[in-house]
């Protein structure tokens, strides 16, 4: 008769131990699911990018498909040039963001929305299309975060400092 309580206990402990871990797995899995969610629903993807005015970078932009409408305010970048010249970051502006259809910046876009394209400027300090093409290689990093959604990376590789040169 002990030997079968002491059986009942272990087996119930054992179901005790299974269900807590069952519980955490699933915990996990749906922190996973949201933080993966929460990546692709602000995530921009650069299509295209210009040297403008010998210094500023225009990249031609889009959000990711099944992104939600994004703040401009809430995208920042990092620009990282080679040794000796810097870095810098800095938060976009609604004038900094401009529907690709539009001439210019005036105005500017307050929000970004899946269904247009648009253009960004950004205007370095230190890390100017001049500046880069003098170095070896000539090339920066950029990064794209958008505050509680993705970073898009990319290597702007700068040729030409002159007007319209490609960089991506």
């Amino acid at each position: 008769m002990i030997v079968f309580i002491s059986l009942i206990l272990v087996a119930a402990v054992a179901s005790a131990v299974i269900v807590q871990t069952a519980e955490k797995l699933q915990q996990n899995a749906q922190r996973t699911g949201d933080d993966t969610a929460d990546e692709l629903s602000g995530k921009i993807t650069v299509q295209a990018g210009y040297v403008q005015n010998t210094g500023q970078y225009i990249l031609y932009v889009r959000l990711g498909a099944g992104s939600d409408a994004i703040n401009t305010i809430d995208v920042s970048y990092q620009l990282f040039c080679n040794v000796g010249i810097g870095y810098e970051t800095n938060q976009l502006t609604a004038n900094d963001v401009q529907l690709q259809s539009t001439a210019g910046f005036a105005g500017g876009d307050g929000q970004m929305t899946v269904q247009n394209a648009y253009k960004i400027m950004i205007a370095p300090g230190v890390c100017t299309a001049a500046g880069v093409n003098g170095q070896s290689p000539p090339a920066a990093t950029l990064f794209l975060h958008v505050e509680k959604g993705g970073t898009t990376y990319e290597t702007l590789t700068i040729n030409n400092a002159q007007d319209g040169s490609p960089i991506i």
